[in-house]
């Protein structure tokens, strides 16, 4: 675990400590092993664990704060899919008033020379598709909008 040199009245010992317990320290002392009770509790220190946010792309609707919402043109309500990630539109698998299932391949987007699936999250009915085969989109367009 550590190792430490010391000098103590001429004499060198080195001590390797292997592990400790609450306030029970195994040493090693120029190779010989020591249990030591110390006479309060030892904290070891701990390795900080880093924790990340999750980095899964969603295609769900933003929640945009009422001043900063912007009204979409739709043809009545519907469930906007949005693109998790900019890239281009290399197919589109559906088109205008098509029935979708949860989980289907609506379009195949082009990111950082990856083809990724972009998939319907809800079943309906496609009501406007907001892109064409080509077009550029960046994180966040609106690319369909379901019944």
């Amino acid at each position: 675990m550590k190792k430490f040199k010391y000098i103590i009245n001429g004499n060198e010992y080195e001590v390797n400590i292997k592990d400790i317990e609450d306030n029970i320290v195994d040493v090693e002392v120029n190779g010989t092993h020591y249990s030591v009770e110390v006479d309060k509790d030892i904290k070891p220190t701990k390795t900080p664990k880093l924790v990340r946010k999750s980095a899964i792309p969603t295609t769900d609707t933003p929640r945009l704060s009422p001043e900063k919402t912007v009204p979409i043109q739709t043809s009545g309500e519907g469930y906007q899919i949005l693109s998790p990630l900019p890239g281009v539109v290399l197919e589109l698998d559906v088109k205008v008033g098509d029935m979708v299932t949860e989980g289907q391949r609506l379009m195949m987007l082009e990111a950082m020379k990856m083809e990724n699936n972009i998939d319907s999250d809800r079943a309906g009915k496609i009501i406007s598709i907001k892109v064409g085969k080509g077009d550029s989109v960046m994180q966040g367009d609106l690319l369909f909008v379901i019944a």
